[in-house]
Protein backbone atom coordinates (compact mmCIF):
# COMPACT_ATOMS: atom_id res chain seq x y z
CA UNK A 1 0.00 0.00 0.00
CA UNK A 2 1.29 3.12 -1.03
CA UNK A 3 2.44 5.97 2.34
CA UNK A 4 -0.57 8.62 1.76
CA UNK A 5 0.04 12.32 3.38
CA UNK A 6 -2.51 12.20 6.66
CA UNK A 7 -5.29 14.83 6.36
CA UNK A 8 -6.82 16.98 9.35
CA UNK A 9 -8.80 14.93 11.10
CA UNK A 10 -13.07 14.79 11.71
CA UNK A 11 -14.66 16.50 14.31
CA UNK A 12 -14.88 13.82 16.51
CA UNK A 13 -11.06 13.00 16.21
CA UNK A 14 -10.53 17.10 17.15
CA UNK A 15 -12.83 17.18 19.92
CA UNK A 16 -11.39 13.82 21.66
CA UNK A 17 -7.34 16.09 21.08
CA UNK A 18 -9.04 18.89 22.19
CA UNK A 19 -10.15 17.26 25.46
CA UNK A 20 -6.92 15.31 25.51
CA UNK A 21 -4.71 18.41 25.59
CA UNK A 22 -7.14 20.09 28.72
CA UNK A 23 -6.67 17.10 30.40
CA UNK A 24 -3.18 17.24 29.93
CA UNK A 25 -2.99 21.02 31.94
CA UNK A 26 -4.82 19.19 34.62
CA UNK A 27 -2.44 16.53 34.57
CA UNK A 28 0.34 18.99 34.83
CA UNK A 29 -1.13 20.89 37.51
CA UNK A 30 -0.64 23.83 34.98
CA UNK A 31 -1.63 27.74 36.46
CA UNK A 32 -4.71 29.14 35.00
CA UNK A 33 -5.62 32.65 35.23
CA UNK A 34 -4.46 35.55 37.42
CA UNK A 35 -5.55 36.01 40.26
CA UNK A 36 -7.13 39.71 40.94
CA UNK A 37 -4.91 40.80 43.42
CA UNK A 38 -2.54 39.92 40.46
CA UNK A 39 -4.59 41.62 37.87
CA UNK A 40 -4.81 44.66 39.77
CA UNK A 41 -1.35 45.44 40.38
CA UNK A 42 -0.36 44.73 36.93
CA UNK A 43 -3.10 47.26 35.37
CA UNK A 44 -1.71 49.44 38.25
CA UNK A 45 1.35 50.14 36.68
CA UNK A 46 0.73 49.83 33.27
CA UNK A 47 -1.08 52.96 34.30
CA UNK A 48 1.72 54.59 36.56
CA UNK A 49 5.24 53.04 35.34
CA UNK A 50 6.51 56.74 33.81
CA UNK A 51 7.52 56.65 29.92
CA UNK A 52 8.42 60.48 30.23
CA UNK A 53 12.34 60.21 30.02
CA UNK A 54 13.06 63.67 32.43
CA UNK A 55 10.06 61.88 35.07
CA UNK A 56 11.69 58.58 34.87
CA UNK A 57 15.19 59.82 34.69
CA UNK A 58 16.17 57.65 31.64
CA UNK A 59 17.97 58.25 28.91
CA UNK A 60 16.21 59.61 25.81
CA UNK A 61 16.78 57.01 22.98
CA UNK A 62 13.65 57.67 21.04
CA UNK A 63 15.56 59.05 17.74
CA UNK A 64 17.53 54.93 17.51
CA UNK A 65 15.07 53.79 14.51
CA UNK A 66 14.54 50.07 16.25
CA UNK A 67 12.50 46.92 15.20
CA UNK A 68 11.95 43.93 16.36
CA UNK A 69 11.80 40.76 14.81
CA UNK A 70 9.30 37.43 16.50
CA UNK A 71 7.46 34.56 15.06
CA UNK A 72 4.46 36.22 13.71
CA UNK A 73 1.73 37.36 15.64
CA UNK A 74 3.96 37.58 18.24
CA UNK A 75 2.62 40.40 21.49
CA UNK A 76 5.08 39.74 23.81
CA UNK A 77 7.84 41.70 22.26
CA UNK A 78 11.24 40.94 24.64
CA UNK A 79 13.56 42.44 21.93
CA UNK A 80 14.01 45.23 19.74
CA UNK A 81 17.57 46.01 17.68
CA UNK A 82 19.11 49.04 15.77
CA UNK A 83 22.59 48.01 14.03
CA UNK A 84 23.67 50.44 12.38
CA UNK A 85 27.60 50.09 10.11
CA UNK A 86 30.56 52.25 10.22
CA UNK A 87 33.96 52.34 8.63
CA UNK A 88 35.35 50.29 11.41
CA UNK A 89 32.57 47.61 11.94
CA UNK A 90 28.96 48.57 13.14
CA UNK A 91 27.10 50.16 16.50
CA UNK A 92 24.80 47.66 17.75
CA UNK A 93 21.63 49.04 20.39
CA UNK A 94 20.01 45.98 21.66
CA UNK A 95 16.95 47.10 23.80
CA UNK A 96 15.53 44.38 26.14
CA UNK A 97 12.14 45.46 27.79
CA UNK A 98 12.31 47.06 31.01
CA UNK A 99 9.81 44.86 32.72
CA UNK A 100 11.59 45.29 36.70
CA UNK A 101 9.94 48.90 36.07
CA UNK A 102 6.47 47.12 36.25
CA UNK A 103 7.21 44.56 38.96
CA UNK A 104 7.22 45.19 43.14
CA UNK A 105 9.91 43.43 44.55
CA UNK A 106 7.36 40.57 47.17
CA UNK A 107 4.36 42.05 45.82
CA UNK A 108 1.54 39.91 43.95
CA UNK A 109 3.25 39.69 40.17
CA UNK A 110 6.36 39.13 41.46
CA UNK A 111 4.90 35.62 43.89
CA UNK A 112 3.22 34.61 41.08
CA UNK A 113 5.67 35.30 38.57
CA UNK A 114 8.27 33.05 40.90
CA UNK A 115 5.47 30.30 41.00
CA UNK A 116 5.09 30.06 37.39
CA UNK A 117 8.69 30.50 36.34
CA UNK A 118 8.05 30.94 32.57
CA UNK A 119 5.90 31.30 29.32
CA UNK A 120 4.52 27.81 28.93
CA UNK A 121 3.25 27.58 25.45
CA UNK A 122 0.28 25.15 24.58
CA UNK A 123 -1.40 24.19 21.68
CA UNK A 124 -4.30 25.49 23.20
CA UNK A 125 -2.83 28.44 23.97
CA UNK A 126 -0.12 30.28 25.95
CA UNK A 127 0.19 30.09 29.89
CA UNK A 128 1.99 33.42 30.44
CA UNK A 129 4.79 34.46 33.09
CA UNK A 130 2.75 37.93 33.75
CA UNK A 131 -0.19 39.17 33.28
CA UNK A 132 -0.96 40.56 29.14
CA UNK A 133 -1.70 43.96 30.04
CA UNK A 134 2.32 43.95 31.05
CA UNK A 135 4.04 41.46 29.52
CA UNK A 136 1.90 42.14 25.91
CA UNK A 137 1.20 45.87 26.20
CA UNK A 138 2.57 47.77 28.50
CA UNK A 139 6.03 46.79 28.72
CA UNK A 140 5.89 45.07 25.43
CA UNK A 141 8.51 46.78 22.79
CA UNK A 142 5.45 47.24 20.58
CA UNK A 143 5.88 49.63 17.30
CA UNK A 144 5.22 53.15 17.57
CA UNK A 145 4.97 53.66 21.09
CA UNK A 146 7.18 54.68 23.85
CA UNK A 147 8.61 52.34 25.85
CA UNK A 148 10.73 51.25 28.76
CA UNK A 149 13.90 49.13 28.09
CA UNK A 150 17.38 48.13 29.56
CA UNK A 151 19.82 49.34 26.37
CA UNK A 152 22.68 47.21 25.31
CA UNK A 153 25.10 49.08 23.44
CA UNK A 154 28.03 47.22 21.51
CA UNK A 155 30.40 49.08 19.79
CA UNK A 156 31.72 46.14 17.09
CA UNK A 157 35.25 45.93 15.40
CA UNK A 158 35.18 44.62 11.32
CA UNK A 159 34.70 40.90 13.08
CA UNK A 160 31.77 41.98 14.81
CA UNK A 161 33.46 41.44 17.59
CA UNK A 162 32.70 43.93 20.53
CA UNK A 163 35.53 46.58 21.92
CA UNK A 164 33.32 48.51 24.17
CA UNK A 165 30.05 47.78 25.81
CA UNK A 166 27.75 49.91 27.81
CA UNK A 167 24.20 49.36 29.20
CA UNK A 168 21.52 51.71 30.31
CA UNK A 169 17.83 51.84 31.28
CA UNK A 170 16.21 54.22 28.59
CA UNK A 171 12.85 55.12 27.00
CA UNK A 172 13.02 53.86 23.22
CA UNK A 173 10.54 53.63 20.01
CA UNK A 174 10.30 50.98 18.28
CA UNK A 175 9.19 52.00 14.30
CA UNK A 176 8.20 48.32 12.94
CA UNK A 177 7.50 45.04 14.15
CA UNK A 178 9.19 41.79 11.82
CA UNK A 179 7.88 38.48 11.23
CA UNK A 180 10.67 36.24 10.13
CA UNK A 181 9.86 35.18 7.24
CA UNK A 182 8.78 38.87 5.69
CA UNK A 183 12.08 40.06 7.40
CA UNK A 184 14.02 37.09 5.46
CA UNK A 185 11.78 38.20 2.34
CA UNK A 186 13.06 41.87 2.27
CA UNK A 187 16.49 41.32 3.27
CA UNK A 188 16.77 38.18 0.30
CA UNK A 189 15.09 41.50 -2.09
CA UNK A 190 17.46 44.26 -0.93
CA UNK A 191 14.65 46.07 0.35
CA UNK A 192 15.10 45.35 4.16
CA UNK A 193 15.91 48.53 6.08
CA UNK A 194 19.71 49.31 7.17
CA UNK A 195 19.49 47.54 10.38
CA UNK A 196 18.00 44.57 8.84
CA UNK A 197 19.75 44.76 6.38
CA UNK A 198 22.90 44.70 8.76
CA UNK A 199 22.41 41.46 10.21
CA UNK A 200 23.28 39.83 6.63
CA UNK A 201 26.78 41.37 8.29
CA UNK A 202 26.45 40.56 11.71
CA UNK A 203 25.08 36.73 11.62
CA UNK A 204 27.56 35.10 9.54
CA UNK A 205 30.77 37.33 11.54
CA UNK A 206 29.01 35.78 14.73
CA UNK A 207 28.92 32.41 13.87
CA UNK A 208 32.52 32.58 12.50
CA UNK A 209 33.20 34.09 16.25
CA UNK A 210 31.05 31.22 17.60
CA UNK A 211 33.23 28.68 15.62
CA UNK A 212 36.58 29.93 16.83
CA UNK A 213 35.66 29.87 20.11
CA UNK A 214 34.53 26.16 20.03
CA UNK A 215 30.74 26.55 20.13
CA UNK A 216 28.02 25.35 18.02
CA UNK A 217 24.85 25.94 16.94
CA UNK A 218 22.72 22.90 15.94
CA UNK A 219 19.53 24.55 14.00
CA UNK A 220 18.16 21.23 13.83
CA UNK A 221 15.10 21.43 11.98
CA UNK A 222 11.79 22.19 14.41
CA UNK A 223 8.84 20.92 14.99
CA UNK A 224 5.98 23.07 15.35
CA UNK A 225 3.05 23.25 16.39
CA UNK A 226 0.31 24.79 13.76
CA UNK A 227 -3.27 25.80 14.70
CA UNK A 228 -5.69 27.15 11.93
CA UNK A 229 -9.92 26.83 11.41
CA UNK A 230 -9.42 23.21 10.41
CA UNK A 231 -7.32 22.15 13.80
CA UNK A 232 -4.38 21.31 14.50
CA UNK A 233 -0.92 20.93 12.18
CA UNK A 234 2.65 19.97 12.82
CA UNK A 235 5.41 21.35 10.64
CA UNK A 236 9.08 21.05 10.62
CA UNK A 237 11.65 23.59 8.99
CA UNK A 238 14.70 24.50 9.38
CA UNK A 239 15.63 27.77 10.87
CA UNK A 240 15.49 30.62 8.13
CA UNK A 241 19.14 32.50 8.14
CA UNK A 242 17.35 35.68 9.97
CA UNK A 243 16.36 33.80 12.70
CA UNK A 244 20.29 32.04 13.24
CA UNK A 245 21.69 35.75 13.14
CA UNK A 246 18.84 37.05 15.38
CA UNK A 247 19.64 34.63 18.20
CA UNK A 248 23.26 35.70 17.44
CA UNK A 249 22.40 39.05 19.00
CA UNK A 250 21.13 37.32 22.17
CA UNK A 251 24.25 35.44 22.41
CA UNK A 252 26.49 38.54 22.35
CA UNK A 253 24.33 39.77 25.25
CA UNK A 254 24.13 36.64 26.97
CA UNK A 255 27.80 36.13 26.97
CA UNK A 256 28.24 39.69 28.25
CA UNK A 257 26.10 39.75 30.83
CA UNK A 258 27.98 36.45 32.45
CA UNK A 259 31.11 38.72 31.80
CA UNK A 260 29.63 41.50 34.10
CA UNK A 261 28.32 39.35 36.77
CA UNK A 262 31.44 37.28 36.77
CA UNK A 263 33.69 40.57 36.79
CA UNK A 264 31.52 42.02 39.49
CA UNK A 265 31.01 38.82 41.62
CA UNK A 266 28.01 38.54 41.96
CA UNK A 267 25.19 37.04 39.23
CA UNK A 268 23.67 33.74 38.07
CA UNK A 269 24.61 31.75 34.95
CA UNK A 270 23.45 29.35 32.81
CA UNK A 271 26.06 26.47 32.64
CA UNK A 272 26.25 23.40 30.62
CA UNK A 273 29.40 20.97 31.39
CA UNK A 274 31.42 19.32 28.37
CA UNK A 275 30.28 16.15 26.85
CA UNK A 276 31.95 13.62 27.92
CA UNK A 277 35.05 11.95 26.23
CA UNK A 278 32.82 8.62 26.28
CA UNK A 279 29.94 10.02 24.75
CA UNK A 280 32.03 12.46 22.03
CA UNK A 281 33.70 8.78 21.35
CA UNK A 282 30.27 6.93 20.52
CA UNK A 283 28.86 10.01 18.47
CA UNK A 284 32.45 10.05 16.28
CA UNK A 285 31.74 5.97 15.85
CA UNK A 286 28.28 7.03 15.08
CA UNK A 287 28.73 9.27 12.21
CA UNK A 288 31.63 6.87 10.63
CA UNK A 289 28.87 4.66 10.77
CA UNK A 290 26.02 6.49 9.12
CA UNK A 291 28.87 7.02 6.19
CA UNK A 292 29.79 10.53 7.03
CA UNK A 293 32.78 10.60 9.49
CA UNK A 294 33.49 13.49 11.47
CA UNK A 295 37.46 14.29 10.81
CA UNK A 296 39.78 14.06 14.04
CA UNK A 297 41.06 17.76 12.47
CA UNK A 298 37.56 19.49 12.19
CA UNK A 299 35.73 20.79 15.51
CA UNK A 300 32.56 19.41 16.25
CA UNK A 301 30.53 22.95 15.47
CA UNK A 302 32.33 23.23 12.13
CA UNK A 303 31.50 19.75 11.04
CA UNK A 304 28.06 20.10 12.58
CA UNK A 305 27.60 23.03 10.20
CA UNK A 306 29.03 21.50 7.35
CA UNK A 307 26.52 18.78 6.88
CA UNK A 308 23.92 18.41 3.88
CA UNK A 309 20.89 18.61 6.52
CA UNK A 310 18.58 17.11 3.46
CA UNK A 311 20.02 13.80 4.01
CA UNK A 312 18.56 11.23 6.11
CA UNK A 313 21.60 10.00 7.39
CA UNK A 314 22.21 13.92 8.75
CA UNK A 315 19.07 13.87 10.27
CA UNK A 316 19.83 10.93 12.87
CA UNK A 317 23.54 12.56 13.20
CA UNK A 318 22.31 15.87 14.37
CA UNK A 319 19.57 13.71 16.88
CA UNK A 320 22.78 12.51 18.24
CA UNK A 321 24.13 15.55 18.61
CA UNK A 322 21.27 17.20 20.56
CA UNK A 323 22.02 14.82 22.77
CA UNK A 324 25.79 15.55 23.34
CA UNK A 325 25.74 18.05 25.58
CA UNK A 326 23.76 17.48 28.73
CA UNK A 327 23.24 18.99 32.15
CA UNK A 328 21.88 22.72 31.47
CA UNK A 329 21.82 24.72 34.68
CA UNK A 330 21.83 27.40 36.81
CA UNK A 331 24.14 28.73 38.98
CA UNK A 332 24.22 31.39 41.08
CA UNK A 333 27.06 33.29 43.43
CA UNK A 334 27.89 35.71 45.33
CA UNK A 335 31.89 36.07 45.87
CA UNK A 336 33.75 33.99 44.26
CA UNK A 337 32.58 32.85 40.58
CA UNK A 338 31.82 29.05 39.66
CA UNK A 339 34.77 27.49 39.04
CA UNK A 340 33.59 26.08 35.79
CA UNK A 341 31.50 28.80 34.69
CA UNK A 342 30.90 27.31 31.14
CA UNK A 343 28.02 26.81 28.78
CA UNK A 344 29.76 24.50 26.69
CA UNK A 345 27.76 24.23 23.97
CA UNK A 346 27.87 28.18 23.66
CA UNK A 347 31.63 27.68 23.94
CA UNK A 348 32.02 30.57 26.86
CA UNK A 349 30.18 31.83 30.15
CA UNK A 350 26.34 32.45 29.14
CA UNK A 351 23.42 34.40 30.93
CA UNK A 352 20.09 34.50 30.33
CA UNK A 353 19.13 37.97 30.41
CA UNK A 354 17.09 38.91 27.20
CA UNK A 355 13.42 37.69 27.94
CA UNK A 356 12.19 39.00 30.99
CA UNK A 357 8.27 38.70 29.60
CA UNK A 358 9.00 35.24 29.18
CA UNK A 359 11.70 33.58 31.53
CA UNK A 360 11.49 34.82 35.59
CA UNK A 361 15.56 34.85 35.35
CA UNK A 362 16.35 37.25 33.09
CA UNK A 363 15.20 40.02 35.21
CA UNK A 364 17.61 39.32 37.86
CA UNK A 365 20.18 38.96 35.68
CA UNK A 366 19.14 42.35 34.00
CA UNK A 367 18.96 44.65 37.28
CA UNK A 368 22.38 43.12 38.67
CA UNK A 369 23.81 44.13 35.25
CA UNK A 370 22.68 47.40 34.94
CA UNK A 371 23.68 48.06 38.19
CA UNK A 372 27.32 46.84 38.32
CA UNK A 373 27.98 48.14 34.38
CA UNK A 374 27.33 51.55 35.95
CA UNK A 375 28.85 51.53 39.03
CA UNK A 376 26.07 51.09 41.49
CA UNK A 377 25.39 48.42 44.57
CA UNK A 378 22.86 45.81 43.13
CA UNK A 379 19.68 46.16 44.28
CA UNK A 380 19.17 44.08 47.66
CA UNK A 381 16.06 42.35 46.36
CA UNK A 382 17.51 40.38 43.84
CA UNK A 383 21.02 39.86 45.95
CA UNK A 384 18.76 38.16 48.40
CA UNK A 385 16.71 36.22 46.63
CA UNK A 386 19.10 35.06 44.04
CA UNK A 387 19.81 31.48 45.72
CA UNK A 388 15.95 30.31 44.79
CA UNK A 389 16.20 30.88 41.78
CA UNK A 390 18.19 27.30 40.77
CA UNK A 391 15.31 25.50 41.74
CA UNK A 392 12.21 27.76 40.21
CA UNK A 393 13.84 27.82 37.22
CA UNK A 394 14.79 23.55 37.13
CA UNK A 395 11.59 22.57 38.31
CA UNK A 396 9.72 25.26 35.19
CA UNK A 397 11.98 23.99 32.77
CA UNK A 398 10.93 20.33 33.49
CA UNK A 399 7.31 20.97 33.44
CA UNK A 400 7.81 22.97 30.27
CA UNK A 401 9.08 20.27 28.62
CA UNK A 402 6.77 17.81 29.50
CA UNK A 403 4.23 19.70 28.30
CA UNK A 404 5.89 20.36 25.08
CA UNK A 405 6.70 16.62 24.61
CA UNK A 406 3.28 15.34 25.40
CA UNK A 407 1.42 18.06 23.20
CA UNK A 408 3.22 16.96 20.57
CA UNK A 409 2.63 13.57 21.36
CA UNK A 410 -0.83 14.35 21.11
CA UNK A 411 -1.26 16.03 18.50
CA UNK A 412 0.56 13.56 16.43
CA UNK A 413 -1.93 10.82 17.42
CA UNK A 414 -4.52 12.94 16.14
CA UNK A 415 -2.97 13.48 12.61
CA UNK A 416 -2.62 9.65 12.32
CA UNK A 417 -5.68 9.09 13.89
CA UNK A 418 -8.03 7.31 11.35
CA UNK A 419 -5.04 6.23 9.15
CA UNK A 420 -4.66 3.07 10.60
CA UNK A 421 -3.25 0.15 8.62
CA UNK A 422 -1.39 2.89 6.03
CA UNK A 423 2.04 2.32 5.51
CA UNK A 424 4.65 5.31 5.85
CA UNK A 425 8.23 6.23 4.69
CA UNK A 426 10.45 6.73 7.94
CA UNK A 427 14.28 7.16 8.63
CA UNK A 428 15.74 6.19 11.39
CA UNK A 429 17.08 7.73 14.04
CA UNK A 430 18.94 5.64 16.39
CA UNK A 431 18.47 2.52 18.14
CA UNK A 432 16.32 2.61 21.57
CA UNK A 433 16.73 -0.13 24.25
CA UNK A 434 14.57 -2.68 22.22
CA UNK A 435 13.55 -1.05 19.08
CA UNK A 436 14.26 2.26 17.46
CA UNK A 437 13.38 6.09 17.24
CA UNK A 438 12.58 6.92 13.91
CA UNK A 439 10.76 9.76 12.26
CA UNK A 440 7.84 9.32 9.12
CA UNK A 441 8.67 11.45 6.15
CA UNK A 442 5.08 13.09 6.24
CA UNK A 443 3.50 14.06 8.93
CA UNK A 444 7.02 14.56 10.49
CA UNK A 445 5.86 12.40 13.73
CA UNK A 446 8.57 10.73 15.87
CA UNK A 447 8.21 7.37 17.14
CA UNK A 448 9.56 4.45 19.25
CA UNK A 449 9.43 1.74 17.32
CA UNK A 450 9.15 -1.53 19.35
CA UNK A 451 11.30 -4.77 17.55
CA UNK A 452 12.92 -2.54 14.74
CA UNK A 453 16.88 -3.14 14.31
CA UNK A 454 17.96 -1.05 11.47
CA UNK A 455 20.93 1.18 11.13
CA UNK A 456 20.39 4.69 11.83
CA UNK A 457 20.19 6.93 9.04
CA UNK A 458 18.42 4.60 6.75
CA UNK A 459 14.78 4.53 4.98
CA UNK A 460 12.53 2.08 6.75
CA UNK A 461 8.38 1.09 5.88
CA UNK A 462 6.26 1.41 8.92
CA UNK A 463 2.72 0.43 9.19
CA UNK A 464 0.49 1.98 11.44
CA UNK A 465 -1.40 -0.53 13.42
CA UNK A 466 -3.00 1.60 16.55
CA UNK A 467 -3.38 5.27 17.92
CA UNK A 468 -4.45 6.65 21.44
CA UNK A 469 -4.89 10.21 21.38
CA UNK A 470 -5.47 10.17 25.36
CA UNK A 471 -2.22 9.28 26.12
CA UNK A 472 -0.40 10.09 22.56
CA UNK A 473 0.64 6.54 21.77
CA UNK A 474 0.55 5.58 18.57
CA UNK A 475 2.34 2.10 17.81
CA UNK A 476 3.78 1.63 14.17
CA UNK A 477 5.78 -1.73 13.12
CA UNK A 478 7.74 -2.92 10.27
CA UNK A 479 6.30 -3.67 7.26
CA UNK A 480 7.39 -7.06 6.27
Amino acid sequence: MPARRPRIAPARVHDELVESLAQLREELELPAEFAEEVEAEAHRAARTVALDPVAAGLEDLRDLEFLTIDPEGSMDLDQALHLERTPTGAVLHYAIADLPAFVTPDGAIDAEARRRGQTLYAADGRIPLHPVVISEDAASLLPDRDRRAFVWTFVLDDGARPVETTLRRAVIRSRAQWSYVDAQSAIDAGTAPASLAALAWFGPLRLAREAERGGASLNVPETRIVADETGYHLERDAPLAVEDWNAQVSLLTGMASADIMMKGRVGILRTMPAAQADDVAAFRAQTVALGIPWPSDLSYGDYLRGLDRDAPAALAILDAAAGLFRGAGYVTFDGEPPADPLQAAIGAPYAHATAPLRRLVDRWSLVICEALANGREVPGWARESLPSLPKIMARSDGVASRLGAATVDRIEAALLSGHEGHVFDAVVLGLRGDGARVQLTEPPVTAKVAGLDAVAGTTVRLRLTSVDIASGTVVLEPTA
